[in-house]
């Protein structure tokens, strides 16, 4: 090897092997036979089948045979937008209100409309909220037995922006003295999510107590709540709130 020369290809494929990915990734930029050099799958293959063995076994059922250095590039890729951090939500929990709609076949049981900036956040982080039914006019006895039908919107401040959580119709499902529903899966969030599915799903329950009245009862509470079915887990408060900005605040806020 004269001066000045670069090294023969034999003595890169020897010092390869002793390099991270890494090191390897920026060396097969240098020049031309670098990368033929550092990009070649019997360096990459170990690499490959050690840290993504899924990928690296992908390439036997791939029609092309694709490189090992890229199947890890890909790999790489996926987990740093796996194990980034979301942004911040651009919705705030004093941009909007919840406004819960209780009716049987008689008429109104209850409305509520609560503030979100009124609402006490769950220790927990959790994306649940109690709400006491106002008590300031009488409240509207109903027999138990009633079909009801439950609506919870999500409006924005102004009503610039209604989001429909929960429409709901029938009796609830839960023990006696705390009737519950929940809603269908809602829609996934985004532009393109026409007729997917987002695993969420809205959470209400009613608390009662007996009426003056026999044998009927009125909602003096609530509860509401979005849930994961994945792990039937009330979702955190800025998880919740990324995906209501969605469907509340235009793309360009």
């Amino acid at each position: 090897m004269t001066e000045g020369s670069p090294p023969p290809w034999q003595v890169l494929d020897l010092i390869a092997d002793h390099l991270d990915p890494e090191t390897l990734a920026t060396a097969s930029c240098v020049c031309k036979s670098w990368s033929v050099s550092m990009s070649s799958d019997h360096l990459w293959h170990p690499i490959c089948s050690a840290t993504y063995p899924s990928l690296s076994n992908l390439r036997r059922a791939a029609a092309a045979a694709v490189p090992y250095s890229k199947l890890y590039s890909l790999g790489r890729a996926a987990e740093k937008r796996r194990l980034q951090k979301p942004p911040k939500p651009r919705l705030s929990m004093a941009d909007f209100a919840f406004a819960v709609d209780i009716q049987n076949s008689r008429g109104s049981v209850a409305t509520v409309l609560k503030p979100g900036a009124q609402l006490k956040l769950d220790k927990n982080g959790e994306f649940r909220f109690d709400i006491d039914v106002d008590q300031s006019g009488e409240l509207t006895a109903f027999d138990e037995l009633d079909s009801l039908r439950i609506t919870w919107n999500v409006v924005l401040h102004g009503f610039d922006g209604v989001f429909t959580v929960m429409d709901c119709r029938g009796k609830g499902s839960f023990v006696l003295g705390l009737e519950g529903w929940f809603s269908k899966e809602l829609p996934a969030a985004g532009c393109c999510s026409s007729g997917a599915a987002s695993g969420l799903v809205a959470d209400l329950r009613l608390g009662l107590r007996e009426s003056t009245a026999a044998g009927k009862v009125v909602a003096e509470k609530m509860s509401v709540g979005l849930l994961s079915i994945v792990s039937w887990r009330y979702v955190c408060v800025d998880d919740a709130l990324r995906y209501l900005q969605h469907f509340l605040l235009p793309s360009n806020y």
